[in-house]
């Protein structure tokens, strides 16, 4: 190669970096983006929850909206409402240690398109490639925001209760909600939340077959609705299944490990089921 070319190719590699942006540049094993729900740290700060990711052995985030982003930002929650100081100093966070902020849930997404568009700008300055939402009242205006800024959505379960108006639990409404829209907006697959509604995650994954947007991965003790999270392989949830139904699909997006027990000291379980999922899908011929 020449070194005008070389040149060139360098410079093209450095611009692609700073448009495409961080999810584009992210770790990808098999195909997909696995990394940790900062919920999973609600109890610490964000900054401190990307140090932590890093530590369990991630290298992406799903940021978690309304978290506090660290004590030398006081009053200040992760979301479209930081100002460009606060989203600057998340940015040296996230370059510090290695990690890669690629979805961003659950949040709510205003019908209004002039607000619905704040939160894409701000995701897409941050190079966020997936939002997750429960907010089906704004699926028109989600197929606009997708379209013009080709970030996908996931829309997210939660479990099974006693209100029959809230239908988000069963895979097949959140089907019928989506497939007449842009194929970018689909599940955001809470695979512990499923289980505690009594679906087998891999029931629920070849219902939504093509429309996996992300999943936040749990593995619970127990099917039933006070069943508590895992480490993965050791529950019900038959984690080894939902990868290779994932996989078979073709699923190119998030896979956040989400561990809501144990949650002050959580950090030996996090790295253990983000071990799994690396160890497992490496280890497979596929």
């Amino acid at each position: 190669m020449s070194i005008r070319r070389l040149l060139a190719f360098c410079a093209f590699s450095l611009c692609a970096v700073s448009v495409f942006g961080q999810a584009d540049t992210a770790n990808r094993t098999a195909g997909m983006w696995v990394g940790v729900q900062a919920w999973t740290f609600t109890q610490f700060t964000t900054m401190e929850a990307i140090e932590k990711v890093a530590a369990a052995g991630g290298t992406n985030i799903e940021l978690f909206p309304g978290q506090a982003l660290g004590k030398e930002f006081p009053g200040v929650r992760v979301g479209p409402g930081m100002d460009p100081a606060a989203t600057a100093g998340l940015k040296r966070q996230l370059a510090k240690f290695g990690v890669s902020v690629v979805a961003y849930g659950v949040a709510g997404i205003d019908k209004n398109e002039a607000e619905a568009r704040k939160l894409f700008a701000w995701a897409k300055s941050l190079g966020i490639g997936i939002i997750n939402t429960e907010s089906t009242d704004a699926i028109d205006t989600i197929d606009k925001m997708v379209k013009e800024f080709d970030i996908r959505v996931g829309f997210h379960d939660h479990p099974k209760t006693s209100d029959a108006n809230y239908k988000m639990w069963n895979p097949q409404y959140i089907l019928d909600l989506v497939k007449s829209h842009d194929r970018r907006i689909g599940s955001c697959a809470d695979t512990g939340h499923w289980v505690r509604s009594g679906i087998k995650p891999i029931d629920a994954l070849r219902i939504l077959r093509g429309r996996v947007i992300s999943c936040h991965l749990k593995d619970l003790n127990v099917f039933s609705a006070d069943g508590h999270d895992v480490p993965f392989g050791s529950g019900v949830s038959e984690v080894p299944k939902i990868l290779d139904e994932l996989y078979r699909q073709g699923f190119k997006g998030s896979v956040s490990v989400e561990y809501e027990y144990h949650m002050d000291n959580s950090l030996p379980e996090v790295a253990q089921c983000l071990g799994f999922v690396r160890g497992y899908l490496a280890g497979r011929r596929f």
